[in-house]
């Protein structure tokens, strides 16, 4: 060989498959492969599978065509399961609670003045980050505008309707992402398309906006484009909070390769995300301070939500009439919740440093999508809030870190009891008893479980890397960027080859 010659990587995943033939959930999960037995099980060996091509020709309903549907046809049945409360006729019989139909976007569009042409932040305090809060106007005052010429329309139902339209892109832009980082395994999409959680948390709010910029910073992360990837990350901040968790496993990952590249291109992400957010962010703290401002206080001066650790903690059932540890009793009546605010934060800054400690003395160096998985589920797991539409967070990361059905599902299952019970924990606090107190703690436990219970399978696949059905399918992280097949850094080898926990003999990086 040449001394010019530069070896290539090999192309094929690590289990040998030619790079062309996609996963097939029916033999390589369990749960599936359990639930097609009903109809036959898995297609054969040496069965005759239709023609693909890369540019489009074979069968019409390819697998990333029958995702996308799948996709349309379940936000569809979100439209249909919220329709109920489009017109915005909330009564004193509460049928926004009643048929599990309340959505912020609609309550909303009043409380934040929208319905009276208030401009966001300019003629309104806001109590979200500036880029729902310019979300929200951009689709809000065209609506109020056209309903001012057309005394007849009702303008909340034409305002959800197009909240709906677009959200709902997002959502398919999210499972083109998912889609996309994922060709060789294109049915892991199916799990977002099919969510329950998807099903009825898609329009309770706008995470859907930071949802889908996060996918983008994942797509563009992985296709070495850190400039995009930083832009993406920059306006998922300036939309909610917990993208921000994202650049901490960037940090953790470069810390773990150390070289210049890696650091270069985490440094240059990270700068083009805070300059994006700055970009955002200063025209209104600049111009309305007070306004900007209201989303940080809010969240400082927010007590206990329903749902999370320390609301369990506070309302768990002694027996009798007795409800509450005494550790959690008194966190809801402080003023300000400074101590509720420090606990939380210390609790989540340790999960954090366990994280870090995993990324760092790992066999294997761990993928991105497990880590920002482990750093947004500990952030809710700890927080003081865990609304119910926050699951829509995870659900990309979780199916990017371990796309297995089975737990999945029994997640999904905890989320939607969560949200059955939370309704009528809301018709119990509006005076109407729907069922005793115990019964929202339980489902508030099953659902912290259910996310623990994931988390611990994830830590398992990152020190059993054998295990990890993305790595069986790749050879080694799909949305890792310029991590994948990087070598650890020279200070954290502690042998010449880095075993496997099984005792295998690491794979040899590019």
């Amino acid at each position: 060989m040449s001394t010019n010659t530069v070896a290539q990587p090999d192309p094929r995943p690590t289990n040998g498959r030619p790079d062309d033939l996609v996963d097939e959930p029916a033999r390589s999960d369990r749960f599936v492969r359990g639930l097609s037995e009903a109809i036959g099980g898995p297609l054969g060996e040496h069965a005759v599978r239709p023609p693909r091509s890369r540019f489009g020709g074979g069968r019409f309903w390819t697998p990333v065509r029958i995702v996308l549907a799948l996709t349309c046809l379940m936000l569809s049945l979100h439209w249909v399961q919220k329709s109920p409360c489009r017109d915005g006729a909330w009564g004193q019989d509460l049928p926004q609670y009643k048929h599990f139909c309340y959505t912020d976007v609609l309550a909303l569009y009043y409380a934040e003045g929208l319905a009276e042409g208030k401009v966001p932040y300019a003629g309104h305090a806001v109590e979200y980050p500036v880029l729902t809060g310019v979300f929200m106007g951009a689709l809000g005052l065209p609506v109020h505008a056209f309903a001012a010429d057309s005394p007849g329309i009702n303008q909340a139902q034409r305002f959800y309707d197009l909240n709906a339209l677009v959200l709902g892109a997002l959502a398919v832009a999210t499972v083109a992402m998912i889609l996309a980082l994922r060709r060789r395994r294109p049915w892991d999409a199916a799990m977002f398309a099919l969510s329950p959680a998807l099903f009825v948390s898609a329009t309770v709010n706008w995470d859907l906006l930071a949802v889908a910029l996060s996918a983008f910073f994942l797509y563009f992360w992985a296709r070495k484009r850190p400039v995009l990837a930083g832009l993406m990350l920059g306006l998922a901040t300036a939309a909610k909070f917990y993208p921000l968790l994202l650049a901490g496993a960037l940090i953790a990952l470069a810390l773990r390769t150390a070289r210049r590249r890696e650091v270069s291109a985490v440094l240059t992400t990270l700068g083009v995300a805070a300059g994006t957010w700055v970009a955002v962010n200063a025209p209104v703290a600049l111009l309305y301070p007070s306004s900007w401002r209201e989303f940080f206080r809010l969240n400082s001066e927010r007590g206990v939500d329903w749902g999370t650790i320390w609301y369990i903690g506070e309302h768990f059932p002694l027996g009798g009439d007795r409800y509450g540890l005494p550790p959690f009793q008194w966190l809801d009546h402080q003023p300000g919740h400074g101590t509720l605010n420090t606990l939380y934060l210390l609790l989540f800054v340790l999960a954090c440093v366990g994280i870090l400690l995993l990324v760092l003395r790992a066999p294997r160096r761990p993928r991105l999508a497990q880590v920002a998985f482990l750093i947004v589920a500990a952030f809710l797991v700890t927080g003081k809030v865990w609304s119910q539409q926050y699951v829509l967070w995870l659900l990309p990361l979780a199916i990017l870190a371990r796309p297995r059905w089975g737990a999945f599902l029994a997640w999904q299952f905890a989320e939607v009891a969560y949200f059955v019970s939370f309704y009528g924990e809301l018709m119990n606090a509006s005076g109407r008893n729907v069922f005793p107190e115990w019964v929202f703690v339980l489902a508030s436990v099953l659902r912290l479980g259910t996310v623990c219970a994931l988390i611990w399978l994830v830590v398992r696949d990152i020190l059993r890397a054998a295990d990890d059905v993305v790595r069986q399918t790749y050879p080694d992280d799909p949305d890792g960027g310029v991590f994948d097949g990087a070598p650890d850094a020279d200070w954290l080898r502690l042998s010449p080859e880095r075993g496997w926990i099984d005792g295998e003999a690491a794979p040899a990086t590019r």
